[in-house]
């Protein structure tokens, strides 16, 4: 995969398997590989997700950040599980003992019934409020100009200083969803990089995307002839009743203006034999992001169309295999060219 040679212009990065279901050395051997995948097929980073149960995604990033050499893990980050210190501490001292930079992924919501058990009834807009206090909070402790006093609406601290220091090249980057309206505004108060879950490029028709910054969620599967990399698309994701019903029951207890997005369109999508965008993993409760699937032409055209209104950065699906990545990268070549001329 030759991601590494467009990474000027695009920026790819994977995402780690969820803990949930799985067997403890199981599942450290799969964050392993596909860690080691990401990293062979040029990625510059790899997603580690975040909520009530799931494991803490900190040991998850040392673990990644173990056993390969240039990854860099992007790290969910909820402001109700830590404090705003103690995320630019681990920051820190992961750039102390591994000498590598780390990304932020910004969480301002999640689940109701997980906020309500840490007993956090913020409403939804006043969590990218908090959210951009908290961040800046993280931010400006990393810069480490000088001990920080702060009076904020939500976090309080004085004299405040981080040891260790952190290099100023592994300032973290900062991602953060920008699929609402205040999460828009959040990512440009914070010179953010805004993380969408997209609705098909042509529906873009040369729009920019608003911000400075963007990125979104997909998963790629990409083979030399449509045909077969539909096959492979139905037989990965088959249809599964029981998802369904766990998809549904999620819709009722998540506001997250993403999760209603993606639904809207899942009910008004186009025949996908002729369109790659596809959400039926998500339906199923397989994923949480639209699929591109056809040839790589078509999956590159896509993707291309998304370059040229302003998404810049991708996170992708949970590889499956080396050879997945392969022609994963087979569709970013493709794209970066058609994108340019």
């Amino acid at each position: 995969m030759a991601v590494g040679s467009i990474r000027r212009s695009i920026s790819v990065f994977a995402t780690c398997p969820p803990s949930s279901g799985a067997a403890s050395d199981g599942y450290r051997r799969q964050v392993v590989d596909i860690a080691r995948w990401s990293e062979a097929a040029g990625c510059e980073g790899i997603l580690i997700y975040t909520d009530n149960g799931l494991v803490d995604p900190w040991l998850v990033a040392q673990l990644v950040l173990t056993h390969t050499e240039r990854l860099c893990p992007l790290v969910a980050v909820q402001p109700v599980y830590m404090h705003p210190y103690a995320i630019a501490k681990m920051v820190a001292s992961l750039g102390f003992l591994y000498g590598r930079r780390a990304y932020l992924n910004m969480v301002a919501g999640g689940f109701k019934n997980d906020l309500n058990a840490l007993n956090d009834p913020t409403p939804h807009d006043e969590r990218y409020t908090r959210l951009v206090e908290y961040t800046s909070l993280v931010m400006d402790l990393l810069r480490g100009e000088a001990a920080i006093t702060r009076e904020g609406r939500y976090y309080r601290v004085t004299n405040l200083k981080m040891t260790p220091p952190l290099p100023p090249e592994l300032l973290p980057g900062v991602f953060i969803s920008g699929s609402s309206a205040a999460g828009l505004e959040a990512a440009r108060v914070l010179g953010a990089t805004a993380v969408q879950y997209p609705k098909p490029a042509a529906e873009y028709r040369g729009t920019p995307v608003g911000v400075s910054e963007s990125g979104i969620r997909v998963g790629i599967i990409a083979r030399s002839s449509g045909e077969k990399a539909w096959s492979v698309a139905r037989e990965r994701f088959p249809e599964d009743r029981k998802g369904q019903i766990t998809h549904q029951l999620a819709m009722k207890v998540s506001d997250s203006v993403w999760h209603k997005q993606l639904a809207e369109l899942s009910r008004a999508r186009d025949d996908p034999e002729r369109n790659p965008y596809w959400l039926f993993p998500f339906e199923n409760y397989k994923t949480f992001c639209p699929y591109l699937v056809g040839s790589y032409e078509c999956v590159a055209d896509e993707v291309a169309r998304y370059v040229t209104v302003g998404y810049r950065t991708f996170i992708l699906d949970v590889p499956t295999s080396p050879e997945e990545m392969e022609h994963v990268g087979v569709v970013f070549e493709r794209a970066a060219r058609r994108a340019a001329s």
